[in-house]
């Protein structure tokens, strides 16, 4: 397993991987090491034949307030003035960029608040199991800043335009429950079962047939910006490959035997 110093890492016998931010002392706040680490974590997910399913969560109260703006103070008082532009293409839209590129589904565990940055990881994920006592806040405006690490391409496409540039402009927390209702979320739960949830769910997807699941993401992500006739090629292509899959022949076998498919990621 890899040595981290900011993250927890975790493959269970059931091919979940969890990757756990843990800077509890700091809400998991985004420095230079956990955001490489998560690059990295991301990397090992993505080549482990194990692995099937992630689950993203925060170590602690939070699941992540964003980047640490003590760190960002600290290294422009030794004189290292940061480049926004450089920070973001170095540290941040790499981990969004591997995530929406994974070809297995990510489950955010959200047991506390997502800020900022931490609000675009979790928007990020495929789905957000969430605690009743967990919220989201895009909170860039409150410092002056902008959305970035994929907010303003998440938030419109899952409210709308409007309700997108209320939540970007007044910086509003959004409570669990108003999540839910927005379609932020995918379910709410009381947070002594925030772990069942998310665990019944990710073992789930990693029984599925994983290929499948990757094509589904993929094709998800093109549709945003794709005509229907492109999309109709798409899905004529991912169909192609799913139908040439060991689980797609296992999945025909088993309807035919009348039993529950064995589904192994092939």
């Amino acid at each position: 397993m890899p040595d981290y110093t900011c993250l927890l890492y975790e493959v269970r016998p059931d091919g979940v991987a969890t990757i756990t931010l843990n800077r509890p002392d700091v809400f998991n706040a985004f420095n230079d090491a956990q955001s490489y680490e998560l690059q990295d974590a991301l990397k090992q997910v993505a080549r482990d034949a194990q692995v099937r399913a992630v689950v993203l969560t925060g170590a602690g109260r939070a699941f992540c307030s964003g980047q640490d703006l003590k760190a960002s103070q600290q290294v422009a008082a030794e004189g290292g003035q940061r480049s926004f532009y450089d920070s973001l293409h170095k540290r941040y839209n790499p981990i969004i960029r591997a995530m929406r590129a994974l070809p297995k589904p990510i489950i955010c565990r959200l047991n506390g608040v997502a800020a900022g940055a931490g609000c675009s990881l979790a928007l990020a994920c495929d789905a957000i199991v969430a605690s009743a006592e967990a919220s989201l806040i895009e909170v860039f405006i409150n410092i002056g800043l902008v959305p970035d690490s994929g907010s303003s391409y998440f938030l419109p496409r899952i409210v709308g335009s409007l309700k997108a540039f209320e939540l970007c402009t007044l910086g509003s927390k959004v409570p669990a429950d108003e999540a839910l209702r927005l379609g932020l979320v995918n379910q709410v739960v009381a947070p002594e079962q925030l772990d069942e949830a998310t665990y019944d769910l990710a073992a789930r997807y990693a029984a599925a047939p994983t290929k499948a699941i990757g094509l589904i993401k993929q094709m998800l992500n093109k549709s945003g910006a794709a005509s229907l006739d492109e999309m109709l090629d798409y899905e004529a292509y991912c169909q192609q490959i799913a139908g040439e899959s060991a689980d797609y022949q296992e999945g025909v076998q088993a309807f035919s035997e009348k039993r529950k498919p064995v589904f192994r990621g092939q």
